[in-house]
């Protein structure tokens, strides 16, 4: 149901956490992802804890699925002096390439305690069903 476009993303991640960069808007952070099938959808839940829903952009385009977003640092008064910081700031993305038995048109987004859960439906020509041969019903009876 979904591809993998880009092999070396997780290096990358690895790489910016231990050297401690943040994504921009030309070099993205990776997001942490889950992606599984539950019944006739397709559920991908991906990670961003502290970012509100305005700084989250979802855009599908073909069978491209682009997830964006930003954590913002905290306002903070002048008073406040940091003595820690280890929460990743800037811009985080995952673009995914769908597979066409997907229904692109129909997807949900949800967010909860900082997951953000898309559901995509099966289409429905992706569907097992059963086909009937010349019209004629399944189980024929011969008489003689």
């Amino acid at each position: 149901m979904l591809m993998r476009t880009d092999p070396f993303r997780e290096l990358d991640r690895l790489t910016q956490q231990l050297m401690g960069t943040s994504g921009t808007w030309s070099r993205p952070s990776p997001m942490p992802m889950d992606a599984y099938r539950e019944g006739e959808e397709y559920v991908i839940a991906l990670d961003l804890p502290g970012v509100s829903t305005d700084a989250i952009d979802i855009d599908v385009e073909r069978n491209m699925l682009t997830v964006k977003a930003e954590r913002r640092p905290v306002t903070k008064a002048d008073t406040v002096q940091m003595e820690l910081s280890e929460r990743p700031l800037g811009v985080f993305s995952r673009q995914l390439m769908l597979a066409d038995t997907l229904d692109t048109e129909h997807i949900k987004a949800d967010y909860d305690a900082g997951v953000l859960t898309l559901r995509i439906p099966i289409a429905e020509r992706a569907k097992p069903r059963k086909i009937s041969i010349g019209g004629e019903p399944a189980h024929k009876q011969i008489s003689g």
